[in-house]
């Protein structure tokens, strides 16, 4: 039996200092993301709260 020859990749170790900067910039990315959406939601509430005190919306259903 011929002994086949068998291609192992060359391991290298993990490149530690770029992985952290990425999943850091990947996080802010994330989390700016996340914040934007509920500020637009909390901008939302806070008009439709305004408007009801002034009269302008109602949550009543007229009949």
């Amino acid at each position: 039996m011929a002994a086949h020859k068998i291609a192992h990749p060359t391991l290298r170790g993990p490149r530690v200092v770029k992985e952290i900067c990425l999943a850091i910039v990947v996080g802010l990315a994330a989390a700016s993301a996340w914040k934007m959406y509920h500020l637009n939601e909390q901008r939302k509430y806070r008009s439709f709260y305004h408007m009801l005190e002034k009269g302008e919306v109602g949550i009543v259903q007229e009949e």
